[in-house]
């Protein structure tokens, strides 16, 4: 259901069985949450100093696992939103994925 790569591989799927109003259940697979890792415990590959015009698929292109893998480059930096690693002179980590 999920690319090799995915960040959500290797979280559990759970069952919900929610009843409907005549009391018959129906289940709901779902994923549980995924929470994200402290950047302090993972393994730094490279810095990277952002560019003029850079993006966060950006700078994902540029290391392995491509512009899909721009999650992890979030999870390696601790902002809220992905336009904070997008300063120019910003330096951004590049991290080994946690599992």
């Amino acid at each position: 259901m999920f690319a090799p790569a995915s960040r959500y591989l290797t979280i559990q799927t759970a069952i919900l069985e929610p009843k409907d109003g005549e009391g018959e259940a129906r289940r709901i697979a779902y994923r549980r949450r995924r929470l994200i890792p402290r950047p302090a415990g993972q393994t730094t590959l490279v810095e990277h100093t952002v560019l003029e015009g850079d993006r966060l698929v950006d700078i994902a292109a540029r290391y392995p696992g491509g512009p899909a893998q721009c999650w992890r480059v979030g999870d390696s930096n601790p902002v809220l939103c992905p336009e904070d690693l997008e300063g120019t002179g910003r330096r951004s980590r590049i991290t080994q994925p946690a599992l």
